[in-house]
């Protein structure tokens, strides 16, 4: 009689206990899903399409990111840091048939302000070196609008350099008073010359040294997906080149407007720079 009810107690608790278990799966499959949803300014909205056929997703006129199978498409749409909280939508469109609109919604966010006093030789450009940044900027613009098929294999990042984060993405300047563009990667902090690995697989877009980010290498890794290694001591590779994840791409340095040696780790998704936690 009291081992039939120890067993009538324990399967009560068993079946209790099921929810929570079904969460808890859920909740580490959800953390294995790369990027990471997080629909704010400098986040990626994850949008479910359905369709059984892979259709094509726009933001505007901008492709978008679509990943899944046949039981499943999904959009990831790259949510710019100027963007305004509130209703947002993309369209999709299948072969064949009408372009359809989806909502989702861009929740706020804060991100942190750091003030500065800073020496204005730093922040104020001089006409030769505000016309340098101004072609640079055109060409740089050229090198994000890249889209090409096909998409990632992976979309989980391993960090281009070991180290913490010496300033973290979103984070918003003000130098002497005056507002300042917010950071768009992740700065990682690295000594002189230590060795700089594609975050993941792709190919060499872009190399060069630029007015603010100094030596640096672009990377396509498909669909709308770039990545961006700055302030390099040295690079290692050309336009061009195939990269697999992990293979080193160059050194960390101080090459460009810094303080000191670091890396910056940019992320761009349709064109928008995301912060690139959401990937690693």
């Amino acid at each position: 009689m009291h081992f039939h009810r120890r067993l009538f107690i324990a399967s009560l608790a068993a079946v209790a206990a099921f929810p929570a278990l079904a969460r808890q799966k859920f909740a580490a499959a959800e953390a294995r899903v790369f990027p990471r949803a997080l629909p704010v300014p400098g986040g990626v909205a994850r949008i479910a399409l359905g369709a059984s056929q892979r259709p094509v997703a726009r933001s505007g006129d901008t492709p978008l990111l679509v990943v899944g199978s046949a039981h499943g498409w999904t959009a990831l749409a790259g949510i710019p840091l100027s963007a305004a909280p509130g209703p947002a939508q993309i369209t999709v469109q299948l072969p064949g048939a009408d372009a359809r609109s989806i909502d989702y919604t861009v929740l706020p966010k804060q991100y942190a302000v750091q003030r500065l006093k800073v020496d204005l030789k730093r922040v104020e450009l001089s006409p030769e070196d505000d016309e340098r940044a101004e072609r640079e900027r055109l060409h740089i613009g050229e090198v994000i609008a890249t889209f090409s098929l096909p998409g990632p294999e992976s979309l989980a990042m391993r960090a281009p350099v070991p180290g913490r984060r010496s300033s973290s993405f979103g984070l918003r300047r003000v130098f002497n008073g005056e507002p300042r563009a917010p950071h768009a990667g992740m700065d990682i902090a690295a000594a002189m010359g230590t060795p700089v690995v594609a975050p993941l697989a792709g190919h060499v877009i872009d190399t060069g040294d630029y007015f603010f980010s100094g030596n640096a290498v672009w990377l396509d890794h498909g669909g709308g997906l770039l990545t961006v290694l700055a302030h390099l001591s040295a690079i290692d590779v050309k336009p061009g080149d195939e990269l697999r994840a992990g293979e080193r791409l160059g050194k960390a340095g101080a090459t460009g407007r810094v303080t000191g040696p670091h890396l910056h780790f940019g992320v761009l998704l349709n064109r928008a720079s995301v912060d690139p936690a959401l990937f690693l």
